[in-house]
C-alpha cells in the first residue's frame, strides 16, 4: 500500500555563513578533523602555496559524511522509518553510514556503471543498493518510487540544506587550520558534481575575500552550462574517470547559493585529472579519487596565471574511494612518461 508521509527537505530561506558554523557545532566529535597537507615539491611545481584538505581520510572516504550525518540525524529525530538517496557513489556511502549510526534502514540508488568499490562499501554498511540507468533522471525516478511505496525520507545530495551546510564545514575547517598555521587563503578550489561542495564553500567564505573556484570535468560541464543559461540545465554526459562528478545537472539549491559568489569555473580534461591523481600520490603520499584530483588539476592550472603566483590556495581533496585497478593503470602510465 503506498505511503504518503515521506519527507524531502527544502531550504525555507537563503542559507548563510552562520548555518555552516551551526553545522560545525552539530558535527563536533562526529567527523574526523582531516589534516591539511603541504608539499614543498608541489609548491615549487605550482609556484604557489597549496593547502590540501585531505577529506580522502574522512570516515567513509569522503567529505560527504558531513552533510549526511546532519540530514539523516534530523530525519531520525523526527521519527523517520528509513531513508533513500541517489548518488554516483560517495553520498550514498555517507548516507548508508549515517543511517546505520541512527538505526535506520537505507536504500541507495546508484548508476548501473557505479564503481564496484563504492557499491561494496555501501553493502558492507548493511544498506540496500539499487542500480538504475546512467543519468540523474534515471536515479531520481527510482528514488521517487521508493519514497512513495515505502514512505522513506529522501536525503537529496544537492537540495537538502543540511547536506549543503554540512559540506561547507570542510571548507570552514580548512580556513581555521590555515589560520592556525599563521597564514590566510587567497582562494579555495573545489570539485563540482551536483554542487554541494562549492555551494558550502561559498557560504563558509562569505565576507572573507577569498576567491572560490569550481572545477569540473570537461566531459560533464554542468555548472559551466548552468551559468551560461542562467540556471540548471541538463548536459550531455560523456565518459569521465571522475565518476563522482557525473551528475548531468547542477542542483538548484547549490546553484542559487553559489552562482553570484564564484570567482571562476575551470573545466579539466581527462589527461589532467589522471596526471593529478599521480601527482597527489607521488608528491603528497595521498591516494585520492579522480573527483578530488579534478580540483588539484584546476588548482595547478589556476596558479599559472600571474595574479595567483606565490599566493595561498586551498584545495578540497574531496574523497579517496578509488578502484585499485585504475590507480595501477594511471601510475603505470605516469611512470612511463
Amino acid at each position: 500500500m503506498p505511503q504518503t508521509n515521506a519527507r524531502v527537505a527544502v531550504a525555507e530561506r537563503p542559507l548563510t555563513r552562520s548555518d555552516v558554523h551551526d553545522a560545525q557545532r552539530r558535527l563536533a566529535g562526529r567527523v574526523v578533523r582531516t589534516p591539511v597537507v603541504r608539499s614543498d615539491d608541489l609548491d615549487r611545481r605550482a609556484g604557489a602555496r597549496l593547502w590540501l584538505k585531505a577529506e580522502n581520510l574522512q570516515r567513509g572516504g569522503s567529505f560527504k559524511l558531513r552533510g549526511a550525518l546532519l540530514a539523516v540525524g534530523r530525519l531520525a529525530a523526527a521519527g523517520s522509518r528509513g531513508v533513500v538517496a541517489q548518488s554516483t557513489g560517495n553520498h550514498a556511502i555517507a548516507v548508508a553510514l549515517a543511517a546505520r549510526e541512527c538505526g535506520l534502514p537505507a536504500t541507495l540508488v546508484l548508476p548501473c556503471d557505479a564503481a564496484p568499490t563504492k557499491v561494496r562499501r555501501i553493502q558492507e554498511s548493511g544498506a540496500q543498493v539499487i542500480q538504475a540507468g546512467t543519468v540523474l533522471a534515471d536515479r531520481i525516478a527510482v528514488v521517487e518510487e521508493h519514497r512513495a511505496v515505502h514512505g522513506y525520507d529522501v536525503v537529496d545530495p544537492y537540495q537538502d540544506p543540511d547536506v549543503v551546510t554540512g559540506q561547507g564545514t570542510a571548507t570552514a575547517e580548512l580556513l581555521d587550520q590555515v589560520r592556525a598555521a599563521g597564514s590566510r587563503l587567497d582562494a579555495v578550489v573545489l570539485p563540482v558534481g551536483g554542487g554541494s561542495a562549492v555551494a558550502g564553500a561559498c557560504l563558509a567564505t562569505a565576507g572573507e575575500h577569498i576567491a572560490v573556484v569550481a572545477a569540473e570535468p570537461s566531459s560533464v560541464p554542468a555548472l559551466t552550462e548552468a551559468l551560461r543559461h542562467g540556471g540548471p540545465v541538463n548536459v550531455p554526459v560523456r565518459p569521465t574517470i571522475a565518476d563522482g562528478l557525473r551528475p548531468d545537472r547542477i542542483g538548484r539549491l547549490p546553484f542559487d547559493t553559489c552562482h553570484a559568489s564564484l570567482a571562476e569555473v575551470l573545466t579539466v580534461d581527462e589527461a589532467e585529472i589522471a596526471e593529478s591523481m599521480a601527482v597527489a600520490l607521488t608528491h603528497t603520499r595521498l591516494l585520492v579519487e579522480p573527483a578530488a584530483a579534478t580540483a588539484l588539476a584546476a588548482a595547478l592550472r589556476l596558479v599559472v596565471a600571474p595574479r595567483w603566483r606565490g599566493l595561498d590556495v586551498g584545495v578540497l581533496l574531496s574523497g579517496g574511494n578509488v578502484e585499485a585497478t585504475l590507480v595501477a593503470s594511471l601510475l603505470t602510465d605516469f611512470a612511463g612518461r
